[in-house]
């Protein structure tokens, strides 16, 4: 399952964000999103956990837990549709 976990502490990395979710079951990935020009988070990412069960007790347990002083805001991540060039042809 994708999670999108979002109001993270700026100092929150990939490592971090893995590490609070291992201890509800198995990562196979971690993302805090960064600004691609000053490489400071953006305050979100993303965790992909193998288990379904798993991911939806961190859901349950951490969706607004206070993480480094903020409280967090965790849920199923949305899936991404692609957007079609919507230029018209003049």
């Amino acid at each position: 399952m994708n999670i999108f976990v979002a109001k993270l502490d700026y100092g929150v990395d990939s490592d971090d964000l893995r590490d609070i979710f291992e201890e509800y079951g198995e990562v196979t990935s971690s993302n805090v999103i960064t600004d691609q020009y000053s490489g400071r988070s953006r305050g979100f990412g993303f965790v992909e956990m193998t288990d379904q069960d798993e991911a939806e007790t961190a859901i349950k347990n951490l969706n607004n837990a206070d993480i480094q002083g903020r409280s967090i805001v965790v849920k199923e991540a949305e899936k991404r549709e692609r957007h079609q060039n919507s230029r018209s042809n003049w």
